[in-house]
C-alpha cells in the first residue's frame, strides 16, 4: 500500500514531458514492465563461469549485452512479455556481471581511480572499502524529486570522493564502518522489504554505490519481487563498471558537480573530471531515464553551472535536470571557512535565479521536478 506522499510525488506524473521522459521507469515501477535485472536473469550465460578467463567473460558479456539491448527494445515496444524469454537459466547474464565483478574485486577498478587493490584480500583503495559492504541506513525517502517518491533509499558507506562541503561526511569520510555489514543476501532482503511497504524504487547512494558494485550486483540474484534499481551516484565509476551497470540501471540520478577539472580537484580531490563524467552520463543516457543534479554552488555560476547545463542541452537533451539550490557549508568548509572562502556561505538568491534563468536559456525540463 501506497503511503501519504507529498503532492508533487502525485502531480509529477499528469506532466506529459515527465512521462515521456521517464517513461521506462514509470512503467516497471507501475509493474507494467519487469526491472532489467529480472531480464538478466532469464537470459543464458553459454560459458562456464570457472573455466573462463576474465577476457573470455568479456567476451561473452558483449555478446549477451547485444542480445539484451533486442530483447529490452521487443519488451519496452513491442509488448513482449518476461515469461515468453523462458524460465531462469542455470548460469544467467546476471551469474556473469556478478562473477567479472568478483574478477575486477582483485585489483580494484570500480571507479576511475584505478587504485588496483586486491579487496578481497583486505586491501584498502581511496574509497576505503575493502570487499565487505557497510549500510548505514535503509528506509522511505521522501525528500527525493517527485518522481521518485517514496524512493526505497539505501545509504551505503564509503566514498571515492573527498568533498570539502560533504553533507554526508559522517557515513562517506570519517565513520564509513559504523553501519551494519550485509552480504548479498540481507541486501535482497532490505530491498524486498522497502519494496513492499510501497517504495518506487530501490535507490543505491551513500557515501557512494559504486564500491559496493560487487554485492549490490550479487544482491540481485536474491531480489525476485519487481522494483526499479536507481543508481545515485556521482558518476566517478570506470568503463568496465558501466557495462556492469549498463543492463541493470532502470533510472539514473547522477550528481554533475563540476564544469572544469581544476574545481574538481581544488573541491573534491578528483582528476579528470569532465572527461570521465561526461562519458558516464552519455553512456547512462543511451541506457536507461535519466535525472541530472546540479548543487549550485556560490560564486561557481560561469565556471560551472552555465557550462554544465549547456553541455547537458548539447548532449543529453532528454534527460530531466533538477538544479539544486540547498547547498550549505559542512564538513570542513563549515570547519575551515578561511581555507575555502568562494563556498563558505549558501548561494545568494541572485545566484539562484541566474542558474534557473540558465536552464530556460538552454531549454532544459527542470521546473516540475525542481
Amino acid at each position: 500500500m501506497w503511503r501519504v506522499l507529498r503532492p508533487d510525488a502525485i502531480t509529477v506524473w499528469h506532466n506529459p514531458e515527465v512521462r515521456k521522459r521517464l517513461s521506462w521507469y514509470y512503467e516497471v515501477m507501475s509493474d507494467r514492465k519487469p526491472a532489467k535485472f529480472l531480464i538478466c536473469k532469464r537470459m543464458p550465460c553459454e560459458i562456464s563461469l570457472n573455466d573462463s578467463d576474465l577476457d573470455e567473460l568479456w567476451d561473452e558479456h558483449r555478446r549477451l549485452s547485444e542480445e539484451f539491448d533486442k530483447l529490452w527494445e521487443l519488451i519496452r515496444y513491442k509488448g513482449k512479455d518476461l515469461s515468453s524469454i523462458g524460465d531462469i537459466p542455470k548460469v544467467s547474464f546476471l551469474d556473469l556481471k556478478i562473477e567479472i565483478a568478483k574478477r575486477l574485486l582483485r585489483s580494484c577498478c570500480f571507479c576511475e581511480h584505478r587504485c588496483g587493490v586486491d579487496r578481497l584480500k583486505g586491501q584498502r583503495g581511496f574509497c576505503r572499502l575493502d570487499y565487505r559492504t557497510v549500510v548505514h541506513s535503509w528506509f522511505h525517502h521522501y525528500g527525493e524529486e517527485g518522481p521518485l517518491v517514496p524512493s526505497g533509499t539505501i545509504f551505503y558507506g564509503g566514498c571515492n570522493f573527498r568533498c570539502v562541503f560533504c553533507q554526508n561526511y559522517d557515513i562517506s569520510q570519517e565513520n564509513i564502518h559504523g553501519g551494519v555489514e550485509v552480504n548479498p543476501r540481507q541486501l535482497a532482503i532490505i530491498q524486498k522489504e522497502l519494496r513492499k511497504e510501497g517504495a518506487r524504487n530501490i535507490n543505491h547512494v551513500g557515501g557512494e554505490p559504486t564500491p559496493n558494485l560487487h554485492t549490490i550486483l550479487e544482491s540481485l540474484r536474491y531480489l525476485e519481487v519487481n522494483v526499479p534499481q536507481l543508481w545515485n551516484s556521482n558518476m566517478y565509476c570506470s568503463e568496465e563498471t558501466m557495462s556492469l551497470l549498463r543492463e541493470i540501471i532502470d533510472i539514473w540520478l547522477p550528481d554533475f558537480k563540476y564544469g572544469n577539472d581544476k574545481c574538481a580537484l581544488r573541491l573534491s580531490g578528483i582528476k579528470r573530471y569532465v572527461e570521465v563524467v561526461t562519458r558516464n552520463l552519455r553512456i547512462a543516457y543511451e541506457c536507461g531515464d535519466m535525472i541530472i543534479r546540479h548543487l549550485v554552488l556560490p560564486n561557481h555560476i560561469d565556471c560551472c553551472t552555465d557550462p554544465i547545463l549547456k553541455w547537458i542541452s548539447e548532449n543529453t537533451p532528454g534527460a530531466l535536470v533538477n538544479i539544486m539550490g540547498q547547498y550549505r557549508p559542512e564538513y570542513l568548509v563549515e570547519r575551515y571557512p578561511d581555507k575555502w572562502p568562494d563556498i563558505a556561505r549558501r548561494p545568494y538568491s541572485d545566484e539562484l535565479r541566474k542558474a534557473f534563468d540558465l536552464g530556460r536559456k538552454y531549454n532544459l525540463c527542470f521546473e516540475p521536478i525542481s
